[in-house]
């Protein structure tokens, strides 16, 4: 999450937005921020991630 994103601004400045929302979306920034939001427990968080591991099995 350290890296700057950059986006380059030539004429339309809602394709920019667009750009950046995708680049912010892969880099997987908005789901890191929505995680860090409130504070998360040990034990809630060791069941949440054995919760995303289960789900990432076939």
């Amino acid at each position: 999450m350290g890296n700057p994103l950059e986006v380059k601004v030539y004429d339309d400045l809602e394709r920019a937005l667009r750009n950046l929302k995708k680049k912010v979306i892969q880099e997987g920034v908005f789901k890191e921020l929505k995680k860090r939001r409130f504070h998360e427990k040990p034990s809630v968080k060791r069941k949440r991630k054995k919760l995303e591991a289960s789900r990432k099995r076939p």
